[in-house]
């Protein structure tokens, strides 16, 4: 039996799954903390020996990785308008597995590239106008970061007509960059897959290393993607074997959406969006998380009345956010856990899927839609120690939670779809194994399925 091992270089675990090669079959996995304060590899050997003590055939397989550590990919989006360029951007940003730190609409000028460094990102991607469109602004952008000396990698991603200029000011300035396909090449297209691929090159050709996670080379060679690519990845082979699929993953900062799903052509463009809903989408909400983040998860439970206002539920979260590292001792305070989950998981899915509602004007009945209809979503995916670690039961609870008055209130979110959890934490895994290995992913991809009925 041949094995691949799947590594995920996580901000608080490194994760790493053995998978046979042939049939996708998960062999072993292990877990140990991501060594950050040392080097990131001692957390990787450390899950190499755990995997060895199951199969030896680990010492001699090949190893693929991913990387949020270290505070992951930081994207920075510089564009026109905000309606258009910039938010295709920050579309793009995130499906690409970044997070986005910055957002320049209307160019780019000497004072507002002065606050884009302060925010640090590792990657900024520049983008301006449609394809043969005024190129005035993208032009403007990119003779500003030439002028300021620039040294952080560039993604260009605007009009295509003015690409070659735009290449030729930032290799005379020495700025590193690669040159991509307009993300909006209309109004109403919208096209990331060669502004992904291009992110991707810039992450492994500069991030990884820039971050100095690691003295030993082999690091580099094993990481192919940031881990939120990654599973975005894992998640379309996900779709091909269920049908329209969301992942919700819960984490201790954040909660992560990532869904993959079929438009109906005549819903894509319903609402005002001049940006094209995509079919593989990511969106992260940084202030719903389950320890740094339970102060505002609160806050947006009882705004969206899924929970009372109250002060125990507050005192715990305070709690929480005081001690990230703070475990349940008590029913009591697992349940806090669990009200914290819920809210985390439906307000998340809710803001990636949006809602519509009717509107009645001189044309009579008009459907007004935003976001992205996860209605009919087949299988719901929950993610996050939260769901793996207090049982299935705790599990269904939370994920079945999502659709409570959703159609009463207009939400788009799944309500009908089987739920299940990622247990053994494998669609990472299926994402690095997609385009290596295609059929080891989709029988690794096969060990996760739906259990129980969700939306009621």
């Amino acid at each position: 039996m041949a094995l691949v091992v799947a590594v995920d270089f996580g901000s608080t675990f490194t994760k790493a799954i053995a998978v046979d090669s042939g049939s996708g079959d998960l062999v072993a996995r292990a877990e140990h903390r991501t060594t950050i304060d040392t080097d990131v590899m001692d957390g990787w050997h450390a899950c190499r020996a755990l995997l060895a003590e199951v199969d030896r055939g680990v010492e001699n397989a090949e190893v693929l990785a991913c990387s949020s550590a270290g505070g992951g990919l930081r994207i920075g989006v510089v564009g026109n308008e905000e309606l258009v360029t910039a938010e295709a951007g920050r579309r793009v940003a995130l499906s690409s597995g970044g997070r986005v730190v910055a957002v320049v609409n209307g160019g780019l000028t000497a004072t507002s590239q002065r606050e884009l460094r302060k925010d640090r990102p590792d990657v900024v991607l520049l983008l301006g106008g449609t394809d043969g469109g005024n190129s005035a602004v993208l032009l403007k952008a990119t003779e500003t970061l030439a002028k300021y000396k620039w040294r952080r990698p560039v993604v260009v991603a605007g009009n295509v007509d003015a690409r070659a200029e735009v290449g030729e000011i930032l290799t005379a300035a020495d700025v590193p960059h690669v040159l991509a396909d307009n993300v909006v090449p209309e109004i109403g297209v919208f096209a990331p897959d060669s502004a992904r691929a291009a992110i991707r090159e810039m992450f492994l050709k500069h991030v990884i290393g820039g971050k100095n996670l690691s003295r030993d080379p082999a690091f580099a060679r094993m990481v192919r993607a940031a881990t939120p690519d990654v599973v975005l990845r894992g998640v379309e082979v996900l779709a091909g074997l269920h049908g329209d699929v969301a992942v919700v993953d819960i984490g201790g900062a954040t909660t992560d959406v990532h869904s993959v799903i079929e438009l109906d052509p005549e819903d894509a463009n319903l609402g005002r969006e001049v940006v094209a809903t995509h079919p593989v989408t990511r969106t992260v909400e940084g202030d719903l998380g389950m320890r740094w983040s339970a102060v505002p998860v609160v806050a947006a439970g009882i705004e969206a009345g899924l929970v009372a206002d109250d002060d125990t539920i507050r005192t715990a979260a305070e709690h929480r956010h005081r001690d990230p590292s703070y475990l349940p001792d008590s029913a009591l305070e697992a349940s806090y856990d669990e009200t914290l989950a819920t809210v985390a998981a439906t307000v998340a899915l809710r803001r990636h899927a949006g809602r519509q509602r009717v509107v009645f004007g001189p044309g009579g009945r008009v459907i007004e839609r935003s976001g992205k209809d996860l209605r009919e979503v087949d299988l719901l995916v929950g993610s996050g120690g939260v769901l793996r670690h207090n049982g299935p039961e705790a599990a269904a609870r939370i994920l079945g939670s999502v659709g409570t008055n959703a159609r009463e209130e207009g939400w788009l979110v799944p309500e009908r779809a089987e739920v299940c959890v990622d247990t053994d934490y494998v669609l990472a895994g299926v994402g690095l194994l997609a385009d290596e290995d295609p059929k080891a992913a989709e029988g690794l991809a096969a060990q996760i399925h739906g259990t129980a009925a969700a939306g009621h």
